[in-house]
């Protein structure tokens, strides 16, 4: 279990707590850390969680206040780079992180930095000719927070879903699209995983951690396969089959960018070397216990991280 794993001496700082961040401060604040997030809006601390402001926009730029690192061992960077600026949370808090006693440092990128493969496999070896724009932005920011020779650890990652971040909602909705485009592939991984993944190598000795991790289940496939599931666990219709060819034209640039990529990601660096054991192993039994936690209003009993 994490409580057996984490020293409660440790201090874990989560720069930007939205989805993954949330759930990855209440998971560690649950195994006896004490735990500081960031928000770009002013929240209230509480439940164990302390907030710390931290908006990069150049109108309203605000940061923690000073002191308020202090006793920092480490931190999870959760924010994206800006294309233009750079990683926001190095820029801006890199030179306090610096003066930290920083023990791990966590950065979460994309598997989006290999690029298209036609489907191929990639491990942590791979080449990463990623596109120009966001995902070119995540090799640079990787590049530049490995140069501050901080203790960082760069974990890739394909598709989140969890949560209130499933396929129920808009398959209810009648929002869902069941597009087919033949060989497409796509990975994806449960927010709890990741959130198990970090914790598991935040409490692993400093010469025990790679440098690059993938985060991703056991199971890349098509998108109908996954939203076929869905559907039959709500026992709902699906959408008409669209094919792919006949509707990119009407897709944004962001969906075509989606599209154009193909690829599967191992995890065998995570699961075999590292010794993670995958809380949901595939899409089906993450599906599961995503609408049951939706269907409950709650959050899972199960730690998330926990290798039992």
């Amino acid at each position: 279990m994490i409580q057996a794993l984490v020293k409660p001496a440790r201090q874990l700082l989560v720069i930007g707590g939205g989805f993954t961040g949330l759930r990855l401060a209440q998971a560690a604040q649950r195994s006896g850390m004490a735990v500081r997030l960031t928000s770009r809006q002013t929240r209230s601390s509480g439940e164990g969680l302390e907030w710390l402001p931290f908006n990069s926009s150049p109108d309203g730029a605000s940061l923690p206040a000073p002191g308020a690192l202090a006793g920092i061992t480490d931190v999870v960077v959760c924010v994206p780079p800006d294309p233009s600026q750079g990683d926001p949370a190095l820029r801006l808090l890199g030179p306090s992180l610096r003066e930290l006693p920083l023990q791990w440092l966590g950065y979460l990128s994309t598997t989006g930095v290999y690029g298209d493969t036609s489907g191929a496999w990639v491990d942590e070896t791979a080449p990463t000719p990623a596109r120009a724009g966001r995902s070119q932005a995540r090799v640079a920011a990787e590049q530049a927070w490995l140069a501050t020779g901080l203790p960082v650890q760069i974990f890739r990652l394909p598709a989140i879903y969890g949560p209130n971040r499933s396929p129920f909602a808009a398959l209810q909705a009648g929002q869902s699209r069941l597009i087919h485009k033949p060989g497409q592939m796509f990975c994806r991984v449960h927010v709890d995983d990741i959130v198990g993944c970090l914790l598991h190598c935040l409490a692993r000795p400093q010469q025990e951690r790679p440098t690059v991790v993938n985060v991703t289940d056991n199971c890349p496939c098509p998108s109908s396969e996954t939203l076929g599931y869905a559907a039959h666990l709500l026992g709902h219709k699906l959408p008409p089959m669209e094919h792919y060819a006949e509707v990119a034209g009407s897709m944004s640039p962001m969906a075509r960018s989606f599209w154009s990529e193909n690829r599967r990601v191992s995890n065998q660096l995570l699961t075999q070397q590292l010794g993670y054991k995958l809380r949901y192993p595939n899409y089906r039994e993450g599906y599961r216990a995503c609408l049951a936690e939706e269907l409950g209003g709650g959050q899972s009993r199960r730690s998330p991280g926990s290798t039992t």
